[in-house]
């Protein structure tokens, strides 16, 4: 097994350089793409999706973190407390989930798109 081992580790090494060689000498492309999305009000729609998906996937985390800990709490009175705020800390993210639009509404007054 031993005997086998060096030759195996040169073949992954030579087969890592010709990978590198064969990326370098790839051609460059010239274009150049300042922007993805055609218009201010793209930007600022994909920017309230993020908002709200990053909002809504965090709020969704501490709720399941409340809901664990309150099923593990067993009576424990700070356990219990722990997992309601928990709750209370998903309810503000969904409510700030769901203020996203209006964040975005006043980035376009603010922007005059």
């Amino acid at each position: 097994m031993a005997f086998w081992l060096p030759r195996l580790l040169l073949v992954g090494e030579l087969v890592a350089v010709a990978l590198v060689a064969t990326a370098a000498s790839a051609p460059a492309e010239t274009t150049q793409v300042l922007a993805l999305a055609p218009t201010i009000d793209a930007v600022l729609t994909n920017i309230r999706n993020w908002i709200m998906g990053i909002l809504a996937l965090l709020a969704t985390v501490f709720l399941t973190i409340g809901g664990t800990r309150y099923v593990l709490a067993n009576g424990d009175p700070s356990e219990v407390e722990k997992a309601k705020q928990a709750f209370k800390n998903s309810g503000f993210g969904y409510a700030l989930a769901a203020l996203a639009p209006l964040v975005v509404e006043i980035l376009r007054g603010i922007v005059g798109a």
